[in-house]
């Protein structure tokens, strides 16, 4: 009520609206690999192809992880989050410059190209000192510079504090007890046999080192894969991604593995065929690991993609699909929704000269009817995806999610539903909540209906919300459980297209 009514006329009271539910990204797409370079324990967004290059260093020919971001950028994504793998036997570089203790941010060879040089700043006798670091592969152009520092831990510009925060290059420590300003330079990693006899060093190295390259396929790789994406605390610690693809992963139980990591976090794995694999090897066994309760939440494809390499000169190589997918999952959703299959004319294949094997009619129906997603070059077209469904698609199965924008609908409106109603947490559990949740989630659907994502011909065909006392017994809302029931009817992609065609003769009409 009005705060005041105590003589005659009218009052105003204005009622605050329950909070609206915005959709959520769709399109976020985590990528896995091995990178000579890059942060090693965390998630690293990037949002281009240059951004992949500062951070993890760009193309390197013994991994498919910086072109799998190549293709994805190409083929309209926007949102990346790049997890780099790396072997226990890489070595981060380091050396010392006085009371300076310097490493690289993350391990690999990639530091040594990196000087450091240490000047005071002020008179003698003074507590201010600068820390350059300049690229020795770019005639020595400083790229960082780092000034008014001081060794007093007290000081703002506290050396370790002033430098770590801000730095893509090193972190710095500084030796227990030194008071005495750092000068002269030093070089990360290279030892003195490295550099020419005349040059000035004062410091000891410690060489940087890239380490085996986990290459998909061997046991390193699979094992340093589920130990950080596996591992509870990262995952649990993950930003929200929606995509996950590692390129050219083709171990069944592994990717069974990242399945079931897809469905604790909400997410959709794209997942690579073998690149040598024939049809009959797809039609086979080979693929039973994957087909359990979370097969819905991966999507598996065929074959693997011609393009360009830019490192061989332009020369043509094959390529797994995911990189590719991803993108074209990404624009799709960009500029029909997530509701709408990736997959048809529209889905082509920007940058991919070919396709590694080419299929035919009977051979994509085998797939299809299997839960297989091919990607097809059709007579006077680029290649294109040319399959819809999960690994749970199979026709045999008659699964619910057998279509991939079905499932990922479905994972849209759970995300969006979660994010959207945490303002009811500790609300009094009774009517007026259940109403408030009742036009919030339904307000949700009616703009899902009116965006074309549901089927029927009235918001009451689409979609129904209920919240109330025939949602939830007494002993849940004892409990403090308000329990909503969301219905919808998504819409399935076409498939087939059969067209019926008479032949009219003389006067006859249709």
């Amino acid at each position: 009520m009005p705060e005041s009514t105590k003589y005659p006329g009218v009052f105003v009271e204005e009622l605050a609206a329950p909070p609206t539910i915005t959709g959520v990204s769709t399109s976020v797409t985590l990528f896995v690999g091995w990178a000579a370079r890059g942060r090693a324990d965390a998630v690293v967004p990037v949002t281009s192809v240059l951004d992949y290059e500062r951070e993890f260093g760009g193309l390197d020919t013994r991994s498919l992880l910086g072109y799998a971001v190549m293709q994805f950028f190409a083929n309209g994504g926007t949102q990346a989050q790049v997890l780099r793998l790396a072997h226990a036997d890489a070595q981060t570089a380091a050396c010392t410059l006085g009371c300076l203790e310097c490493r690289a941010r993350s391990p690999g060879a990639w530091a040594q190209r990196f000087a450091l040089r240490a000047v005071r700043t002020d008179a003698p006798g003074g507590t201010r000192f600068r820390l350059e670091i300049s690229d020795l592969q770019a005639a020595g152009a400083v790229v960082e510079a780092h000034d008014q520092l001081s060794l007093d831990p007290a000081d703002a510009r506290f050396a370790p504090t002033a430098i770590n925060a801000v730095s893509a290059i090193l972190a710095v420590s500084v030796t227990p007890g030194s008071t005495e300003l750092p000068e002269g330079r030093a070089f990360l990693g290279r030892t003195r046999a490295q550099l020419a006899p005349s040059t000035p060093i004062a410091a000891a190295t410690h060489a940087g080192s890239d380490g085996t390259a986990l290459v998909p396929g061997s046991e390193a790789f699979h094992a340093r894969l589920l130990a950080g994406i596996g591992d509870d605390a990262l995952r649990d610690g993950l930003p929200p991604f929606n995509l996950l693809a590692v390129p050219g992963l083709t171990h069944v139980a592994t990717l069974a593995a990242l399945q079931a990591h897809c469905r604790h976090l909400r997410a959709f794995l794209i997942a690579d065929a073998e690149p040598s694999a024939r049809v009959s090897d797809l039609l086979g066994p080979g693929l039973a690991g994957m087909r359990g309760d979370d097969a819905s939440f991966a999507a598996l494809y065929h074959p693997w993609v011609l393009a360009p390499d830019p490192l061989a000169g332009g020369a043509p190589r094959s390529f797994p699909p995911s990189g590719f997918v991803a993108g074209v999952i990404a624009r799709t959703d960009r500029s029909r929704g997530v509701w709408k299959a990736p997959a048809g004319t529209d889905a082509r294949l920007q940058g991919a000269t070919g396709l590694a094997q080419r299929l035919t009619d009977i051979q994509t129906g085998q797939l299809n009817t299997q839960g297989i997603d091919c990607l097809r070059s059709l007579p006077n077209q680029a290649p294109m995806v040319w399959g819809a469904r999960t690994l749970q698609g199979q026709d045999d199965r008659a699964s619910a999610w057998k279509y991939i924008p079905v499932r990922r609908l479905a994972l849209y409106i759970e995300d969006s539903l979660i994010r959207g109603l945490g303002w009811a947490v500790f609300e009094p559990n009774d009517e007026p909540l259940w109403a408030r949740l009742r036009l919030s989630v339904g307000d949700f659907m009616h703009q899902l209906f009116r965006q074309g994502a549901l089927q029927g011909t009235s918001p009451r065909d689409a979609s129904f919300v209920r919240c109330d006392r025939t949602t939830m017994t007494e002993a849940d809302i004892t409990g403090g459980v308000a329990v909503v029931l969301v219905g919808f009817a998504p819409l399935k992609p076409a498939e087939f297209v059969v067209l019926t065609i008479r032949l009219a003769t003389g006067a006859a009409t249709a």
